[in-house]
């Protein structure tokens, strides 16, 4: 007589087919492929649409709310004498993180503009002192130069000032544009620190799919090579930093010439080398006009100082990001010179992070 099968094996074969525990699925090689070619071409789209601020913003508020959690979790570990935070207390410091990373801004932004009320009101009358100043400096130039070269200077503050409304008239609309381009960026920047900051408390998933967990790990290494390069940014910051010092508060007074605000252009030169390449040149533009307000000779030593610094940023850049990325020299130089060339400045900066990301992909892959 036959035996009935037992219902064991189908009761244990519905218990498997749970969705958080499938048994995993062989690991193809097109689903590798499948998630290079997506991060690849999701940095194309970066490039090619101008998100790059987003992007970056994007790992800096993922960054800062971890490092902020874990700090966070270790003070209410040692306020209620835990070595370890409970799960509602690291639930907390989440929250407390993501909300600072995403308010900070728009208090740091509220606190500017209610500083900055004073400056607008006193606009005209500044700029009224600033025509008048050009002016005598026009003056003292057409005194100086040649009879023929002076022909071509402005003769007072009325003529300086339809000339430089003459030509805000002409570029009205390369201006108009480039203010949007500003405005776009700031605020690409913003959604991305919200982006990173939510992707960073998001509740954690058990079961993934293999391109899921594919896509996981190309983040993951791109999360790497972005802290690797943050902190590199942070030493040329400070080199940049401590050059500039120097050439303002030594070098500067030797030849009699000092800038105004000197420490404000110090603090300046500090947060803007934070920006690869693009913060130092923001930097040599304000120090160079500071500079102008002194003399046209501490314009041109400011202007000719700082350019040399950005020339050697190429050098210092390369072999700073290249020591804790293990990259050579070399090959950051070149990338960064064909990034520039394709993308512009935004390829400059871009260039390292992903360089460095594409470096760890290939020694993850045991290809170099």
């Amino acid at each position: 007589m036959a035996q009935r099968p037992s219902p064991a094996p189908i009761a244990s074969a519905s218990v498997e087919a749970t969705p958080t525990q499938l048994p995993a699925r062989p690991l193809s090689q097109g689903v590798v492929v499948a998630s290079y070619l997506l991060v690849a071409a999701t940095l194309l789209l970066v490039m090619w649409r101008g998100l790059l601020p987003g992007l970056l913003c994007v790992c800096l508020g993922f960054l800062l709310t971890r490092a902020l959690t874990r700090w966070f979790a270790q003070g209410l570990g040692r306020m209620r004498r835990q070595a370890h935070p409970s799960v509602s207390g690291l639930r907390a410091a989440q929250i407390a993180a993501a909300a600072l990373v995403m308010l900070l801004p728009l208090a740091l932004l509220a606190v500017g503009l209610t500083h900055s009320r004073g400056y607008l009101v006193n606009a005209p009358q500044q700029y009224q002192e600033l025509l008048n100043y050009m002016a005598r400096t026009v003056l003292e130039l057409r005194l100086k130069l040649p009879a023929d070269m002076a022909a071509h200077l402005p003769e007072g503050a009325a003529e300086i000032q339809r000339t430089i409304a003459s030509y805000l008239g002409a570029k009205a609309g390369a201006l108009a544009m480039a203010g949007r381009a500003w405005l776009a960026g700031v605020l690409f920047a913003y959604v991305g620190l919200l982006i990173g900051a939510l992707a960073a408390v998001r509740p954690a998933v058990l079961a993934r799919g293999p391109l899921a967990q594919q896509l996981r790990l190309r983040i993951a290494l791109f999360g790497e090579a972005f802290r690797q390069i943050v902190a590199a940014q942070f030493w040329i910051a400070a080199f940049n930093t401590l050059l500039t010092a120097l050439f303002l508060l030594f070098v500067l007074p030797l030849w009699g010439l000092e800038l105004p605000y000197t420490p404000v252009l110090i603090t300046f030169t500090f947060v803007a080398g934070l920006v690869p390449i693009v913060g130092n040149l923001v930097c040599n533009v304000v120090i160079t006009i500071v500079g102008l307000s002194v003399s046209p000779l501490a314009a041109a030593a400011c202007l000719g100082f700082l350019i040399l610094i950005h020339k050697a940023e190429y050098l210092i850049n390369a072999k700073v990001v290249g020591r804790r990325t293990q990259m050579g020299v070399w090959e950051l130089l070149s990338v960064m010179f064909v990034a520039e060339a394709v993308f512009g400045p935004a390829g400059l900066v871009a260039a390292p992070l992903f360089y460095a990301y594409l470096k760890k992909e290939l020694m993850a892959a045991r290809l170099v």
